[in-house]
């Protein structure tokens, strides 16, 4: 969990249901990117954060607070990883004319079009389910922060939300 900052743990009033307390608990997570383009798994950080939530069946959403990065799910693999980033410049190139970078059609002077563009492809959220206080995931899948403006300090807001 390097490079990774927690904030307090909100919780909410509980609600009864049949199946016993409804709970809803959320963080935003700090996460510190060191390239430009980069696939982080921050799986470890959601899971830790379910298991402080007390949330035994339900689920965790987990959102980009950025228009640059995204999340998405997919396996941690090296060779994988280097193929996924060569993929987002074979879509969509960082050394094309954009609009959004030309100065006299916008007043962003951080020439990101491509960053903004990545993330709509990729998206900007996760739903996980929560079984028995765990993620559930299938054998490979991760969380993957995928950050397409770095190095930046990203924040990602965590919800957990369940009996």
């Amino acid at each position: 969990m390097s490079n990774l900052a927690l904030s307090a743990v909100e919780t909410y009033p509980e609600i009864e249901t049949k199946e016993g307390h409804y709970k809803i608990a959320s963080t935003t997570l700090v996460i510190r990117t060191d390239e430009r383009v980069e696939l982080k798994s921050i799986t470890g950080e959601i899971a830790a954060f379910v298991g402080q939530a007390h949330v035994r069946d339900g689920i965790v959403h987990v959102s980009s607070l950025h228009t640059t990065a995204g999340l998405m799910m997919n396996e941690v693999q090296g060779a994988l990883l280097s193929d996924m980033a060569n993929l987002f410049e074979q879509v969509i190139p960082s050394a094309v004319y954009y609009k959004h970078n030309d100065p006299l059609l916008s007043d962003c002077d951080r020439r990101n079009a491509d960053a903004h563009l990545r993330a709509v492809m990729v998206g900007h959220s996760v739903s996980i389910p929560i079984i028995d206080g765990r993620l559930k995931l299938g054998t490979w899948q991760n969380v993957l922060l995928a950050e397409f403006d770095g190095p930046n300090n990203r924040k990602i807001h965590i919800q957990a939300m369940g009996i």
